[in-house]
């Protein structure tokens, strides 16, 4: 196991021990102090793999799991894995110094907090390092149990839960539907590992199957459920009731960037392609329009916060989308100038996780110390609370795009890619393409709208709350801290963004497009002035149409009222809920009628049509009796006894004809393997039968007498027609797979027993050891019927004591 390893198991080993730690010193320490030296040390630990990955060298290690199954738990750690690592370890590091402030140690069940925490942490560092696919997708369902569990930490509350229980149905929704792609995938590419994939020969094997359209949709299904797309996104706002750090953490900087990691890192297979393009860049941008002019209209802060995130996922989805179409062009330099956008997505979503991982904290405090989120029960905070809005200027205006902040830097690039993208001759852009950038720009200026509506409706004009247990003041220092150093880089990448570019951004570039990078290097400079550039006109468009209707949205905010709330996301998901619970209960009450007669017409007449149908479709009745033996008069003799025995079970009128024609039958099997020269089995086989017919008796005999005697038994098709059905059915299958030998027998194997395990009776040696935990579980699960049936017995013994002690 190498140190990476370590590094990526070390939220999980850690959160083992939290419930102690919380046990033992929360009353005189913080919890959340033993929990932040963890992601300190994994972000200090990555650090020292800068030089080498800003160099060009990536690391492979592999850690055998289940060899046997080519699935390996295999670290592949590169330029684009670092920077999602970077972000999950360093805001995770802040969001837990943030946590120490802002959960109360009296209050809070911190020992579950942190455990759901840690759990996160280190699924996502998993997901972000996991070459094979499989490993990936554990690591991807582990972020959405621990999400989940997050979310609903204050499951007490109804809106919490239903938040959970909404996260939990879309993502996993969209996990099982990425699960069924990478089976996909893997099949076309005859490969686990996402490396090997890259290969030109398994990338030709891809492309051309059939499997490929299919795949990269339920992949994708995975990626927008996760990144909260358009129409996936309507979990988001609703995920929003989990404590503030849980958002901050969460839903700026991982969660919902491991479906944009997940785009990216598979661009390399399915970009160049039109059904990429076009679904990426159309899904992004149509979430950008959504997320931005639903924004605007909320007036809780963590829900304009919410879409504001959304807004923000579309628009790097979209840069991928429209990156993608620089593998179309193979490697030319045009390559390289449509490939701009996958730099821009990039330096955005490292843009994002920082303005708004600050906004969230800022919202947080003004929550803490207000006591509400609600913009029109805020205002005037201005004076009370000067270093929260300092920080939240700086956070609300990198996300409005404006300087000097690093988000300026980034909206600008995503304005080239869009005039980039709509001058593109291919992928039928040539006509559609000016789209892009119009909605693009419009998406744009309510994004300056809410940024706005955000930074100065909160802290200007009138005091519209009333505090009464306390005073309105600035947040303590510790609570500032993590804010203040987001705030910080906020404000130094755009000054040192070219530093930040050779370190962080090229490399990650290049694990976004590693054959392009291998072509030549990315030539890219970025400058807070670049002239008056078409781009920078789209920018003072955005401000100037953006001030003025800020200014004006009393006048023209009434729009969204004329959308009909019936048609709205929220509305369709919570009506289809409903109508799937009824359905549900009502298909439910169909078939559990409470007998154990309609109970067995089902499964039985499954296994009839199902076993039946597949045989049938595919040929599979084939019977070869040409190395069977002669059948002697003593096995003829047997089985029509053991007819008889059957029949007589079927037609008697007496229980205990019934319990005795029942055994016949066994003792008649067990005849069978006197002749077949198995005395083990003949043996067990009388055991069993004489105990199972002499406990059958003794039952029967305290069984009350039946107060109407039975009379003739009705005749019924139904149970004809499936007894028959499922007779012949296990028949012909038997006989079909005695004739059909697709592979050796395996009872050469046993043979060798003697040498294999010391033991000279096959069938022990089968039993005892080589089936031995097999059999070992199985008297396991014997010896928990027997405990349950003895407690069951006890405690209805002592209940029955308790009741005559009462009289």
């Amino acid at each position: 196991m190498s140190w990476i390893h370590v590094m990526v198991l070390t939220p999980f080993i850690f959160a083992t021990i939290v419930p102690y730690l919380y046990k033992k010193f929360n009353q005189k320490i913080h919890t959340g102090w033993f929990v932040f030296f963890i992601p300190v040390f994994i972000f200090a630990y990555l650090i020292t793999f800068i030089p080498e990955i800003s160099g060009g060298n990536t690391f492979m290690k592999i850690l055998p799991w289940l060899p046997s199954y080519n699935i390996d738990f295999a670290i592949y750690m590169d330029g684009l894995s670092l920077i999602f690592a970077l972000l999950i370890a360093g805001i995770g590091a802040l969001v837990v110094l943030y946590s120490i402030y802002y959960m109360s140690k009296d209050r809070e069940a911190l020992h579950n907090f942190y455990v759901y925490l840690l759990m996160f942490m280190g699924a996502m560092l998993g997901l972000v390092f996991s070459d094979n696919i499989f490993v990936l997708y554990v690591f991807w369902e582990m972020t959405s149990v621990s999400s989940f569990l997050l979310i609903a930490y204050w499951y007490e509350r109804e809106k919490s839960k239903y938040g959970a229980q909404k996260s939990m149905l879309i993502t996993v929704f969209g996990g099982l539907a990425m699960l069924a792609g990478l089976i996909m995938l893997a099949m076309m590419s005859d490969t686990y590992s996402i490396r090997e994939m890259l290969t030109s020969h398994n990338l030709e094997a891809i492309t051309s199957n059939t499997l490929f359209l299919p795949a990269m949709i339920l992949i994708l299904l995975g990626a927008f459920t996760k990144s909260a797309q358009f129409p996936f996104s309507i979990w988001l706002p609703d995920a929003m009731e989990a404590p503030t750090p849980i958002s901050a953490y969460l839903h700026s900087a991982t969660m919902v960037k491991a479906g944009i990691y997940l785009v990216a890192r598979l661009t390399p297979i399915f970009g160049g392609t039109g059904e990429w393009f076009w679904i990426v860049t159309g899904v992004g941008l149509v979430t950008l329009l959504y997320g931005s002019v639903n924004a605007v209209r909320q007036t809780d802060l963590k829900a304009l916060l919410a879409y504001s995130t959304i807004s923000q996922l579309g628009l790097i989805m979209s840069l991928l989308g429209m990156g993608s179409g620089a593998l179309y062009f193979g490697y030319g330099d045009e390559s390289f100038i449509y490939a701009t956008a996958i730099f821009a997505a990039i330096f955005h979503l490292v843009n994002h996780s920082t303005f708004k991982g600050c906004l969230f904290m800022v919202v947080g405090i003004i929550d803490h110390e207000t006591g509400t989120r609600d913009l029109r029960k805020l205002g005037g905070l201005m004076h009370l609370m000067p270093i929260s809005f300092t920080l939240m200027i700086i956070g609300g205006f990198s996300m409005a795009g404006l300087p000097p902040f690093n988000g300026f830097l980034s909206k600008e690039l995503f304005f080239t890619a869009t005039l980039q993208a709509a001058n593109m001759s291919i992928f039928n852009l040539a006509n559609l393409g000016f789209v892009i950038p119009v909605i693009a720009w419009v998406a744009s200026i309510f994004t300056f709208i809410y940024s706005m509506i955000l930074v100065f409706k909160t802290f200007r004009g009138k005091h519209r709350f009333v505090r009464v247990d306390k005073p309105v003041h600035e947040a303590p220092f510790g609570m500032l801290i993590s804010p203040l150093i987001l705030a910080i880089l906020v404000v130094a990448i755009f000054f040192f963004p070219n530093l930040f570019s050779k370190y962080f951004l090229l490399p990650a570039w290049e694990g976004v497009l590693p054959s392009l990078a291998q072509a030549g290097e990315l030539s890219i400079k970025l400058s807070p002035w670049h002239g008056w550039t078409p781009e920078l006109i789209m920018t003072l468009g955005v401000v100037g149409l953006g001030i003025l209707m800020y200014l004006y949205i009393r006048k023209w905010y009434r729009i969204y009222n004329y959308y009909p709330q019936a048609l709205t996301l929220n509305t369709i998901y919570n009506f289809s809920l409903e109508n799937m619970e009824v359905l549900s209960k009502k298909a439910t009450n169909k078939y559990m009628t409470g007998f154990i007669r309609d109970y067995l017409v089902y499964i039985f007449a499954f296994i009839v049509v199902i076993v039946g149908g597949v045989f049938w479709t595919f040929g599979g009745f084939t019977f070869d009796v040409s190395q069977d033996a002669d059948i002697n008069i003593y096995e003829a003799g047997l089985v029509i006894a053991m007819i008889i025995s059957a029949v007589t079970v079927l037609f008697s009128k007496s229980r205990l004809t019934s319990i005795l024609a029942i055994g016949a039958l066994g003792f008649l099997v067990s005849f069978f393997f006197v002749l077949f020269r198995a005395p083990d089995l003949a043996l067990t086989q009388l055991v069993v039968e004489t105990v199972t017919t002499v406990l059958f008796l003794l039952c029967f005999y305290h069984l009350p007498e039946l107060r109407k005697e039975i009379g003739k038994i009705p005749f019924k098709m139904t149970n004809a027609i499936i007894s028959i059905g499922v007779g012949v059915i296990i028949t012909v299958v038997a006989l079909s797979a005695k004739g059909t030998r697709l592979f050796d027998s395996i009872s050469s194997y046993y043979e060798n027993s003697y040498e294999l395990a010391g033991a000279k009776n096959i069938v022990n040696a089968i039993l005892v050891d080589f089936r031995g935990i097999d059999t070992m579980l199985e008297i396991l699960v014997l010896t928990m019927a027997g405990l349950g049936v003895y407690t069951l017995i006890k405690l209805r013994m002592a209940r029955r004591d308790k009741n005559e002690g009462a009289e």
